[in-house]
């Protein structure tokens, strides 16, 4: 029971902390729909399976050991990050989606986007790699840490998902869409920014 705890604490306060995941919710939700925030959303819960699926094979533990690696992977997510976020730094106005835009052709797009960002998330790799080698016990059976990682993934998808809804509020939405352009400029300058201190912590390693 002491496990499990820990593990919905930790897992709750992570989730909802400001980062790169949120960033991207929030702007796929405002700049084209609740659709694409949510699966956006669905795209970072699937993104949370890949760390998952590497800390129980046993990776998880190399990237802890090998300062190499871990800085390796945590340049390789900054620098998609960055990449990101200059491309919504170079937005104009006739790039952005008009309000009533379908958006079922961005689909793959919005749900991709979830998954690359938070896959390459080193942030995602530190937390998932310590709760299970810290937190859950050597011992506890793999099914177990199956049910754990099915917990931290549908955490995720649920913090996620009520972020899509509250930021494609009709009448926010709305008001907010006018200033899209901004908008975009700002979550790509808030990324580069994450990618920036990422990069620069990864290269002081």
């Amino acid at each position: 029971m002491q496990e499990l705890l820990a593990i919905v604490t930790i897992t709750t306060l992570a989730v909802i902390s400001p980062g790169p995941d949120f960033a991207m919710v929030s702007r796929n939700s405002l700049l084209h729909s609740r659709r694409a925030g949510v699966l956006t959303a669905l795209g970072i819960a699937l993104g949370v399976w890949v760390h998952v699926g590497y800390t129980l094979l046993g990776v998880g533990l190399l990237i802890r050991e090998s300062i190499q690696l871990y800085a390796a992977l945590k340049l390789l997510g900054a620098l998609y990050l960055i990449w990101l976020g200059v491309r919504m730094l170079r937005s104009r106005a006739h790039d952005a989606p008009a309000p009533d835009a379908p958006v079922a052709r961005g689909d793959l797009a919005a749900l991709r986007a979830g998954f690359l960002t938070n896959a390459l998330n080193p942030k995602c790799t530190v937390f998932v790699v310590s709760l299970f080698l810290q937190v859950v016990g050597p011992d506890t059976p793999l099914a177990i840490k199956l049910g754990y990682g099915a917990f931290v993934s549908g955490a995720h998808l649920l913090w996620f998902a009520l972020v899509a809804l509250l930021f494609s509020q009709g009448a926010v939405r709305a008001r907010l869409l006018r200033w899209r352009v901004a908008i975009d400029r700002a979550f790509g300058a808030l990324l580069v920014g994450f990618g920036a201190v990422l990069a620069g912590s990864a290269l002081r390693r």
